[in-house]
């Protein structure tokens, strides 16, 4: 496994990342740890979590992944960074929810329990929350890291431009900045190379990206004529039709099979194509793969060592360059 630097801070980071959000509902404990387990014998040393994980739940389950998560890393925390994340609604109160000081607060300190741990290496604000003044979210995030319980800062599903506001508040106010950003990308969801990538490299900001893979979608096993399986991300409790909204559409599978012909002329999965893709643009940090059996993260961690040619990735930016746009077809 290869290693670099989370952006421009001094932490390295495996070169892949594993995603945790099937832990607790789509995948049982059991298979989560064996998941853990592949994942580290392949040399996956960063794992990302989030407080409201499992995907798919609701109140009765939040914490669930991180309570699983806790429990396997018990012993061998020193050998991981572990990433989580808040925001999400973690009660029915109107506080227990949002960026604000008091549900940061309260967050952190109900992570580091379920996560049996004294620190968080990356903290990361899961969405933005325009309701809460950016000044007293980025206080109480450089608190946390003033105390020791937070190593780095870092967000997830923010514009460019709240990035951008966010880092220069943190430089007018002395306080610890995001040294990551974690949107979601890939062949087929492109929006974010036009702004927030040209911004992350300037500002030695590392990217994670999330559903490298379009939520299985890029592993070409799903079949436009059915309906999506039960089990997976499709159909999965309350993320069932997010996912169904972003990728299951006749656009998009006429996209996957022109893709899926272009890998087997490359002798590799298509799941495999798609994650080395992913890694090869220069603001990639290290791509959020998951998965709901062991062997699945064979095809992903393989892109690692998958070098592209220059003429098959032309060939991938011109089949996919629609999806660079906002107003592509989804």
């Amino acid at each position: 496994m290869e290693y670099v630097r989370l952006g421009s801070s001094g932490l390295p980071v495996s070169r892949i990342c594993l995603g945790t959000m099937t832990f607790g509902l789509q995948v049982d404990e059991e298979r989560s740890h064996a998941i853990l387990d592949h994942a580290a014998e392949q040399g996956v040393t960063f794992l990302d979590l989030a407080d409201v994980y499992p995907l798919g739940g609701d109140l009765s389950t939040v914490g669930r992944t991180e309570t699983i998560v806790g429990e396997w890393l018990s012993g061998r925390r020193d050998d991981y960074v572990v990433a989580t994340k808040c925001f999400g609604p973690m009660g029915s109160r109107p506080w227990q929810a949002g960026n604000s000081r008091r549900h940061i607060m309260d967050a952190i300190d109900a992570s580091l329990r379920r996560l049996q741990t004294d620190f968080i290496d990356l903290y990361q604000l899961h969405f933005d929350d325009r309701s809460v003044p950016l000044d007293e979210t980025l206080s109480a995030l450089d608190d946390l890291v003033r105390v020791g319980k937070v190593r780095y800062l870092g967000c997830s599903n923010f514009l460019a431009y709240r990035v951008a506001r966010a880092l220069g508040r943190s430089e007018a106010l002395g306080l610890n900045r995001f040294v990551s950003v974690q949107p979601r990308y890939n062949l087929v969801f492109r929006e974010f190379e036009r702004e927030l990538f040209p911004l992350c490299l300037d500002e030695g900001i590392a990217v994670i990206p999330y559903n490298p893979i379009a939520g299985g979608i890029l592993s070409g096993k799903h079949d436009r004529a059915t309906p999506p399986d039960e089990g997976t991300r499709f159909t999965l409790g309350t993320a069932g039709r997010t996912y169904q909204d972003r990728y299951w559409n006749e656009h998009v599978f006429d996209t996957v099979d022109a893709l899926a012909a272009l890998a087997d002329d490359a002798g590799m999965p298509l799941a495999t194509l798609a994650v080395a893709w992913v890694l090869r643009h220069p603001a990639v940090t290290a791509p959020i793969v998951g998965a709901s059996r062991p062997e699945q993260l064979d095809g992903t961690l393989a892109a690692v060592d998958v070098t592209l040619d220059d003429d098959l990735v032309e060939r991938l930016d011109t089949l996919t360059a629609e999806y660079r746009r906002g107003d592509a077809p989804r």
